[in-house]
C-alpha cells in the first residue's frame, strides 16, 4: 500500500494511540507486521511517540516500538528519552469535583504515577488489568498527585455534561463511542494535542513533519493539530480531521512500509 501525498522527508515523527490504533483494544503485543514495519521505518531515522489514554504501555510494546516519546494519561504525563516533560495534576478542588459523583454504582479509578485506587461497588469485581498492576482502595487515596479519573457506568454521559458545565477546564473523553460506559477525566491541559506538541517541539521536529495515528474520540485534538493525520477505523467524529483512514490496527504495518518505500524512493 502506497501512501497518499505525506511528509515524505526527515525529520519524521510518527505518533500512534495504542489500544485499537498500534494494537487491538485492550491488547499488549505488536502484530508482526507492524513491529517489522517499524523497525524498516527506524532504521530510517524515524522518530516515534506513543501517545495513549493508559497510565503505562505494555511492555512488550514499549520494546517493539522503542518510541523516541511517551505520552500516557491521554497526554497527562510526557517523557520524551529518560526525560519527565511534564505531569498534569488535579488540584484538590477538581479532585473533590471529579469525586462528588452521582453515578451510584459506578466503578472509579484514580491513578497515580505509581498506584492504582479503586472504588468497587459491592459484588463487582476489579478488572484483570487492575489485578495485574495492583490497587489499593480509594480511601486510601492521597489529596496530591492523582493525574487521572477513570468511570465505568452505563450513564456516564451526564457526568460528563455536568462537569462540562461546572469545570469545563477539566478534559473529558470518552462517555461516547467507542467508549459509551467509560469516562476519562484529566487535569487541565492534559490532552493528546498539547502533548504531541510538547514531543515535536523537545524532538526538534516541526508539525508539519508530524503523522498522527488514532481511531477514539481522545485522538481528535492530536489527528487536528498534526501535520498529516490518519485515523484507524470508521469513527464518524475523526473523519473530518483524516487525509487517510485504515480499516483497523490491522492493516497499519502494510501503511507503514508503504510510508517506508517512499522514504526509500522506491
Amino acid at each position: 500500500m502506497t501512501p497518499p501525498p505525506f511528509p515524505a522527508r526527515l525529520p519524521l515523527l510518527l505518533a500512534f494511540d495504542l489500544d485499537g490504533t498500534l494494537i487491538r483494544d485492550g491488547g499488549t503485543e505488536l502484530p508482526d507486521a507492524t513491529a517489522q514495519a517499524l523497525a524498516r521505518l527506524r532504521g530510517l531515522g524515524v522518530k516515534f511517540a506513543i501517545v495513549t489514554g493508559r497510565d503505562t504501555p505494555p511492555r512488550s510494546v514499549r520494546e517493539g516500538v522503542q518510541p523516541d516519546a511517551v505520552a500516557t494519561n491521554n497526554g497527562g504525563r510526557v517523557e520524551v528519552g529518560t526525560e519527565l516533560l511534564a505531569q498534569a495534576e488535579f488540584s484538590l478542588e477538581d479532585l473533590q469535583a471529579v469525586l462528588a459523583h452521582e453515578l451510584e454504582g459506578a466503578r472509579l479509578v484514580l491513578f497515580t504515577p505509581e498506584t492504582l485506587y479503586v472504588d468497587l461497588p459491592a459484588g463487582v469485581g476489579p478488572e484483570p488489568w487492575m489485578l495485574a498492576r495492583g490497587y489499593r482502595p480509594l480511601a486510601e487515596a492521597p489529596q496530591e498527585g492523582i493525574v487521572k479519573a477513570g468511570f465505568y457506568h452505563p450513564e456516564v454521559a451526564a457526568l460528563a455534561r455536568r462537569l462540562r458545565e461546572s469545570h469545563p477546564h477539566l478534559v473529558l473523553t470518552g462517555a461516547q463511542n467507542p467508549y459509551p460506559h467509560f469516562l476519562t477525566v484529566t487535569p487541565t491541559g492534559a490532552h493528546k494535542a498539547a502533548a504531541l506538541v510538547q514531543i515535536a517541539g523537545a524532538l526538534d521536529v516541526p508539525m508539519e513533519n508530524v503523522v498522527a495515528f488514532g481511531d477514539s474520540d481522545n485522538d481528535e485534538v492530536m489527528l487536528e493539530v498534526a501535520g498529516y493525520a490518519v485515523q484507524v477505523g470508521t469513527l464518524p467524529l475523526l473523519a473530518r480531521h483524516a487525509d487517510h483512514q485504515l480499516p483497523g490496527h490491522e492493516a497499519l504495518g502494510e501503511y507503514l512500509n508503504g510510508i517506508a518505500a517512499v522514504l526509500e524512493g522506491k
